[in-house]
């Protein structure tokens, strides 16, 4: 299976949250970056918007930008074209409001593309597993230092990518 690290950005820690932005990286460094513009705006307080919305990349070359559903169109689309034949196989950073809003992308789970392995897989559990403690931070367990701020899904998906491969070759 071929992975994929994934992080998401959204409105809040509740139920009703929505989308602002999603990132993805394959294995072999492809990405892919989407920003909502369908977002609920009520929902953003003003911690939302100083860690996540200043954060948002804004750059037209690097961002596909719509509402879900043109979001939906693209990532599908990136996710064939990445998995190549073979699953795909999903991780994040404390996954439970991201994997919940990644299958909503596609209205349901049992419409994410074929692709897409159904299990996810949570990097916080493998930091257990590994004997760290799993509110480590991220950026210096990988020694990632970037220009690029946590709290973009983007910068973030690049975070989990790195402590994977940090932990899994320990």
């Amino acid at each position: 299976m071929k992975k994929i690290f994934f992080d998401t950005e959204f409105t809040g820690l509740h139920q009703n949250t929505t989308l602002i932005s999603i990132g993805l990286i394959a294995e072999n460094g492809k990405e892919f970056y989407a920003e909502f513009a369908d977002y609920d705006r009520t929902q953003v307080d003003d911690w939302i918007k100083e860690n996540v919305i200043k954060n948002l990349v804004n750059n037209p070359k690097r961002v596909i930008t719509g509402d879900t559903e043109c979001i939906k169109q693209e990532l599908k689309v990136w996710l064939y074209d990445v998995s190549s034949g073979e699953d795909l196989e999903m991780w994040s950073d404390c996954l439970s409001y991201d994997w919940v809003l990644f299958c909503q992308i596609f209205k349901h789970a049992f419409n994410i593309p074929k692709c897409v392995y159904y299990i996810p897989f949570d990097i916080c559990t493998l930091f257990k597993i590994y004997g760290f403690d799993p509110d480590i931070s991220r950026e210096k367990f990988a020694g990632v230092t970037s220009t690029e701020k946590k709290h973009n899904s983007l910068h973030d998906a690049y975070v989990i990518k790195r402590c994977y491969e940090k932990l899994v070759n320990l």
